[in-house]
């Protein structure tokens, strides 16, 4: 009798011990929910952990995507920053990558940033040219002359190529995607069932992740 009142209560263990496990077990799976960066990268935040979204002006994803990219950056405690790196996929990619950089220089695109995707996908305004991109931002507080100026130079030419570096270490190959202090990369996948709302959760997920490791 002893012996079966054993086994039962060890079995009983056994199961609450899995069901436990089963319980804490995270939500969101490395490889599948979000992908390791190989060798991370580093990150422009100083010490706090970095939220970065990879986009492109030209991708409608992106657009899509802007109402979740707020309630992200919204959500981010005190110790995370939201950043935006441009995509330079194609030729017009890399003519809105030019001037989100002439536009992040002159302190345009927490006013810019949003109108700029209503502009296109809204108000189907054109914006296939250095000169119309130009006419909106000078429509926003810009000089057109110093915006086209700056746009050729040089110091545009290195942002242009420092993205385009850390696209590369990054992976990406697709947007929008979420980069989590230079060590994660979050997509859409159908496959996983993880939409927009799940690339929040997840990015929230990581930052708390990061968050809790540097308190070790």
């Amino acid at each position: 009798m002893f012996m079966r009142s054993l086994i039962l209560i060890t079995g009983l263990l056994s199961a609450s011990i899995t069901f436990g496990a089963d319980t804490t077990a995270p939500k969101w799976e490395a490889g599948k929910s979000y992908f390791l960066i190989d060798p991370p990268q580093p990150t422009s935040t100083g010490n706090k952990i970095e939220v970065l979204e990879v986009f492109s002006y030209a991708c409608p994803h992106c657009a899509h995507f802007q109402p979740y990219a707020e309630k992200l950056k919204a959500s981010l405690p005190a110790n995370a920053e939201f950043r935006l790196m441009p995509a330079d996929f194609q030729p017009l990619w890399v003519l809105f990558a030019r001037d989100f950089y002439v536009a992040k220089g002159l302190g345009l695109i927490d006013k810019t940033h949003q109108a700029m995707f209503d502009a296109i996908y809204r108000d189907t305004q054109p914006m296939n040219t250095l000169d119309q991109i130009a006419d909106f931002y000078a429509a926003h507080g810009a000089d057109k002359a110093t915006f086209l100026s700056t746009a050729e130079s040089f110091v545009i030419e290195g942002d242009l190529a420092h993205a385009h570096q850390m696209e590369i270490n990054y992976g990406i190959d697709s947007t929008p995607t979420l980069i989590v202090n230079g060590k994660y990369r979050v997509v859409a996948n159908a496959e996983e069932k993880i939409g927009f709302d799940e690339m929040v959760e997840i990015a929230q997920y990581l930052v708390a992740k990061e968050a809790a490791q540097k308190k070790h």
